[in-house]
């Protein structure tokens, strides 16, 4: 069975550390561990202090081929890493998404788990939410910080089949990134749901959140939050956090002609959504984001890939078409997410998907996307650790 690289072995291909760069400690890398490419980066810190880093492990770059779960544990703020671990395996016989055979994606006998979501609770327990073939969902559960993961329950039926009514969907995804859990125990999970269009089977989308309230035993679906309308276009991969009067703010991605983050907020991050709006601070490209506030304070976090330029498009570029990945920036607001008042770029060339985590010592962990050191895109999986006073260039 190949293994992966040593750790100290992905260390040492990282950038080398600065005094005004944080460190960056590559977790995986492409074409090591038998799989071709790491994908879809989440991070959660558990009760403990242990950090789960999770990503799809992909056989090849489809998103609709044989993937695999993985995760690494670290238990010193993210700087060493145990070997990795598959914790995503549904018994029993596996059907292709009608989606994915009508348009021929994938082959016929591909297993594609995809899009993990973890949460932290604050019991000391672990959630993790994961889809099969884009449209089946499950629930597993550690209780021992990430070592062991109890067989995956199915939530398909009351998580999502409610919300056929309002968007008749044949592909659903959770997350990308983690969940939340809110201050009065609520368990809450960002979800996409589209109709199966478009050259991928993803087209035609809209974002919404599911939910627990009794610790991860049952799931119920949430109202769409942000719909498709005139001027919001299939809204999909979304974030989500928890602001200080208790309120949830979900930030989705829009293939939209504003070409900006779409925004909404929840008394109860489930229902009354607002009316969702494009925020003009934050350049959209057409990628994955990650929210994250700081308990007790207005802070909250924001990464994405800061740009909207694309190379070798007429210029400027179309209006809703995607950008360049590049120039992964973590962005800073101090009144709970409605202006932003810092940014710092955390990695300039190409960077894509990326997920937020708070380490216990209060260190921002970002754990996303990058090129190798021969420049090949999605290269490597890479943690990097910083003060939240970083971003304000401190």
């Amino acid at each position: 069975m190949l293994r992966f690289l040593p750790v100290l072995a992905l260390a040492l291909c990282s950038a080398p550390t600065t005094a005004a760069e944080p460190e960056k400690i590559d977790v995986f890398a492409a074409g090591t561990g038998g799989y071709a490419m790491y994908r879809i980066p989440g991070v959660v810190v558990t009760q403990a202090g242990t950090v789960l880093a999770y990503c799809e492990a992909r056989k090849t770059g489809s998103d609709w081929a044989t993937i695999d779960i993985l995760l690494r544990r670290s238990t010193d703020g993210g700087r060493t890493w145990d070997d990795p671990q598959k914790v995503a395996d549904v018994k029993g016989p596996k059907e292709r998404n009608p989606v994915a055979v009508a348009k021929k994606l994938g082959k016929p006998d591909d297993i594609t788990y995809n899009n993990p979501v973890m949460i932290a609770d604050r019991s000391g327990a672990v959630h993790l939410l994961f889809c099969l073939d884009y449209m089946r969902c499950f629930h597993s559960r550690s209780g021992d910080d990430g070592r062991t993961w109890s067989e995956p329950a199915e939530i398909t039926a009351t998580a999502f089949e409610p919300l056929k009514k309002a968007h008749d969907w044949k592909v659903i995804a959770t997350g990308p990134g983690h969940g939340i859990q809110l201050k009065g125990g609520r368990l809450v999970v960002p979800v996409w749901l589209a109709l199966g269009t478009g050259g991928g089977g993803h087209g035609d989308s809209v974002a919404a959140t599911i939910s627990s309230d009794d610790g991860g035993k049952t799931w119920k679906p949430g109202e769409v939050a942000a719909p498709r309308t005139a001027e919001i276009l299939s809204p999909n991969e979304s974030t989500v956090c928890e602001l200080t009067d208790g309120s949830v703010m979900l930030n989705a991605r829009s293939p939209s002609k504003a070409n900006r983050r779409l925004v909404t907020i929840s008394a109860d991050g489930a229902t009354k959504w607002s009316q969702p709006t494009f925020d003009d601070a934050l350049p959209e490209p057409l990628c994955m984001g990650s929210l994250l506030s700081v308990p007790g304070t207005k802070l909250v976090l924001f990464s994405n890939p800061d740009n909207l330029d694309k190379a070798g498009a007429k210029s400027p570029p179309a209006p809703g078409t995607g950008r360049d990945r590049k120039n992964l920036t973590v962005r800073l607001s101090d009144d709970s997410g409605k202006t932003w008042a810092a940014k710092r770029s955390v990695e300039a060339g190409f960077s894509a998907y990326s997920d937020l985590a708070l380490a216990k010592d209060g260190t921002v962990l970002l754990f996303y996307e990058r090129a190798d050191d021969k420049g090949t895109k999605y290269g490597r999986l890479t943690v990097t650790r910083f003060p939240v006073e970083w971003v304000r260039g401190k």
